[in-house]
């Protein structure tokens, strides 16, 4: 059998701490960065006699996460103790949720530019929506370093609110489950719910992946991989392992349901263990812990849902008038989202100043490693700057030098930084002259522009920009020049 004939398929299990300032059972401080074992108290270290009590804020939270992504919530949820053993889980068990968790169903869309880059142009199901199981709320463990020869553990991450959301095996290949990942995020950063923050741990993804004859309808062999801490790590993990059991297949080994590794550094996956079933983990009822109405939270989460990221590219098309990719690339962060909308509010043409954001402003920022948030200047002022050229009072490659010098003078105004530039737009009278002086010049060009030649009329232009040392408008000089030549 070719690799075509057989059908991968792929659920993630997604680990994301909640954006929370305490723990999910005690009153210990969430942070990243702390000394190690500096946030911590009888109840995340799992000492004896210390007793749970549940963060509400987490709860909402999870709520306002199923409530964005469709899902159903049960008038009564429960917390259950899922016993495995492991150095970093202080108690020997982990409190989470088993059989009633507080969201059932729900999707996740994927939108385009959440996928690679070098495959947003061959997305083969365009507006797909990837099905979840569940999402569920428990605490999060501590943080095992493993050194050449012995281990540290780090309490401070013990305890923290972390909430599993699981899909269905509904995901075709390594590039969806990238635009999983990436979607997923902005949902939950434009929410507030998380930072989602990879690098620190705060979203972490478990990888279940089986393949399948595709003259069959039964799923594979799942097999589970751990150990994902970057969305293209997920991309490479999944590519490998996917051709890994397929060549098992075709050399006639059956696969075992196991948990495996990926091991970034050599590019492949590793065996860990066989893996567990529900049952090996003897959930049970926490009996310290009552069963949760949800009616009044719900309520509550249901009165001011955000935005979402495709609700605000629609509004953005609608209400600025600007396209669904441009639309798409101003609302893939808020942060940049916000600039933009700063920006454009109350600005002359609102296309232009996302024109200005995407092309030049994302790049500068790129050329100087800054992030949006980090951007010098003003959104208001790049507001400004489009409204000087739509003006005429300046050229579109004189607004270039303004905005080069802004990133150096950022409490300067557009306006300021163009005048002491000299920037300022020839009199009226003036270009008439030069319109004149350009035509008499160039009598060939002038008379293809009368029969409508208009390529002829941009060299004019030029050559009127030159007579004016550029202090001339080129959008409102090849107005004039067409006026006068074609009447």
């Amino acid at each position: 059998m070719s690799e075509s004939r057989y059908i991968p398929c792929i659920g993630l299990e997604v680990h994301v701490q909640l954006k929370t300032e305490s723990k999910m059972f005690c009153s210990c401080a969430v942070s990243f960065g702390e000394e190690p074992n500096a946030l911590t108290c009888p109840t995340c270290l799992g000492l004896p006699g210390a007793l749970p009590v549940l963060n509400a804020g987490a709860i909402e939270r999870t709520i306002l996460t199923g409530q964005l992504l469709g899902c159903e919530t049960p008038p009564v949820v429960k917390w259950d103790r899922k016993n495995y053993f492991y150095p970093d889980m202080p108690k020997n068990y982990q409190i989470s949720q088993f059989d009633l968790p507080l969201c059932l169903g729900g999707g996740v869309p994927l939108y385009e530019l959440a996928y690679p880059k070098d495959h947003q142009k061959s997305i083969e199901n365009p507006g797909k929506e990837v099905e979840l199981t569940r999402i569920h709320l428990e605490e999060d463990v501590a943080k095992s370093t493993h050194h050449s020869n012995y281990t540290t553990i780090d309490f401070n991450r013990a305890g923290t609110p972390l909430m599993e959301i699981v899909s269905e095996p509904d995901i075709d290949s390594a590039e969806e489950a990238v635009a999983y990942l990436n979607s997923l995020r902005q949902i939950l950063v434009y929410s507030g719910v998380s930072d989602a923050d990879m690098e620190k741990g705060q979203m972490r993804c478990d990888v279940n992946i089986s393949v399948r004859p595709s003259d069959e309808k039964e799923l594979g062999t799942k097999i589970e991989l751990k150990n994902l801490n970057s969305v293209s790590a997920v991309r490479r993990s999944i590519q490998y392992e996917i051709g890994r059991q397929i060549e098992e297949l075709e050399a006639g080994r059956p696969l075992t349901q196991a948990t495996w590794r990926w091991n970034d550094e050599i590019g492949q996956t590793e065996l860990m263990r066989t893996k567990e079933d529900a049952h090996d983990y003897r959930y049970f009822p926490d009996p310290d812990l009552l069963p949760v109405k949800t009616g009044e939270m719900l309520a509550r989460v249901q009165q001011d849902l955000p935005e979402l990221p495709h609700e605000k590219v629609a509004r953005f098309e609608n209400e600025f008038g600007i396209t669904h990719y441009d639309a798409s690339v101003l609302a893939a962060e808020q942060l940049l989202a916000n600039y933009y909308e700063t920006a454009a509010a109350g600005a002359k043409s609102a296309k232009k100043v996302a024109n200005w954001v995407i092309n030049n402003l994302l790049a500068e920022l790129n050329e100087r490693d800054l992030e949006i948030g980090e951007c010098p200047v003003e959104a208001a002022k790049i507001g400004a700057l489009v409204d000087l050229v739509e003006s005429g009072q300046i050229s579109n490659n004189q607004a270039k030098e303004v905005f080069s010098d802004l990133f150096e003078n950022p409490d300067q105004s557009p306006a300021d930084i163009a005048k002491a530039k000299g920037f300022e737009p020839a009199d009226s009278g003036e270009v008439e002259g030069f319109i004149d002086e350009a035509i008499a010049a160039n009598p060939g060009p002038a008379g293809e522009v009368a029969e409508g030649n208009d390529k002829a009329a941009n060299f004019l232009t030029g050559q009127v920009m030159k007579l004016s040392r550029g202090k001339a408008n080129p959008k409102q000089v090849t107005e004039l020049i067409l006026k006068k030549l074609r009447g």
